[in-house]
């Protein structure tokens, strides 16, 4: 009997070592199958709203590279974390998702000091071929007032107007983004941009 059942735990051992070998070549398989999928949607992602990201990033820093590295740190964390968050659907509204880490990521890099000056964007500057240098240079001293007054505004008005001026966002994701009701946004929007058209016109006055 002891005979028997040493040549039947020799016939065993080896078949459990492979069955085990197997199970763990397919959980690597699994596994790098995930991290392959993983990446795929991520990269999917960054061609459809990388450009969202950066203007969300940049109606912060103001400065086209810093912008750019807070779009990398955006995907980055996605690739860093869990695949499950991506390959589970679990991200129902993607840009808003990603408009809400850019943001995160864009004001917590605004309130690092900083160690020298870099060049600043016009947050409602749209590029307009064909201008003569005038008409260049009068646009640009427009919209340099304008982000003056917009930057003087009171930060609960400043932020929904900014990531609104952006066009792409609705008021529930800009909502999301700022934790606040939709209400308010609605509300704190229209108060920037009646404050800002006050001012306008009072400049406009005083230069009569």
């Amino acid at each position: 009997m002891n005979a028997l059942s040493t040549a039947i735990g020799q016939i065993i051992s080896p078949l459990a070592q492979a069955r085990s070998q197997v199970e763990a070549e397919t959980q690597e398989e699994q596994s790098s199958d995930r991290q392959v999928r993983h990446r795929a949607i991520v990269n999917q992602m960054i061609e459809q709203h990388s450009r969202l990201v950066y203007r969300v990033a940049l109606a912060v820093v103001r400065n086209p590279a810093e912008a750019e590295d807070v779009v990398q740190e955006t995907f980055l964390q996605l690739l860093r974390g869990s695949p499950d968050r991506v390959l589970a659907d679990r991200i129902e509204d993607e840009r808003g998702y990603l408009a809400r880490v850019a943001w995160r990521l864009s004001v917590r890099r605004k309130m690092q000091p900083k160690t020298e000056n870099g060049s600043e964007e016009i947050l409602l500057q749209h590029p307009c071929p064909g201008k003569t240098p005038e008409q260049a240079v009068v646009d640009s001293n427009l919209e340099e007032w304008l982000h003056r007054q917009i930057d003087a505004l009171p930060e609960k008005l400043r932020q929904p107007l900014a990531l609104a001026a952006l066009g792409e966002l609705t008021s529930p994701q800009i909502a999301a983004i700022l934790g606040i009701p939709e209400g308010s946004v609605r509300r704190r929007i229209h108060t920037a941009r009646q404050i800002l058209r006050r001012q306008m016109e009072t400049t406009k006055g005083g230069a009569k």
